[in-house]
């Protein structure tokens, strides 16, 4: 998806979450910020970790962090 996001805005510098590419599902228009998947990302987090752990982790060392206006958005989309 990445790949395919950075063909169709070439101009675009995008801030990326590392480790968290198969989780891209998307990109948000009006201010050119990436889309990750929060079930994707916790899969690939409970890969090392359980799913407490993971949940954990995600909430403070990832979706917790502001990289300032491009920060990724997180789709909690795992209900």
């Amino acid at each position: 998806m990445l790949k395919e996001i950075i063909e169709n805005y070439p101009d675009e510098e995008f801030l990326k979450a590392d480790g968290f590419e198969s989780a891209i599902i998307g990109v948000e228009e009006n201010q050119m910020r990436l889309i990750y998947s929060v079930k994707i990302c916790l899969a690939i987090l409970m890969k090392d970790m359980s799913c407490e752990e993971a949940i954990e982790y995600f909430n403070f060392n990832v979706s917790g962090a502001y990289m300032g206006d491009k920060t990724p958005i997180w789709c909690w989309d795992n209900f």
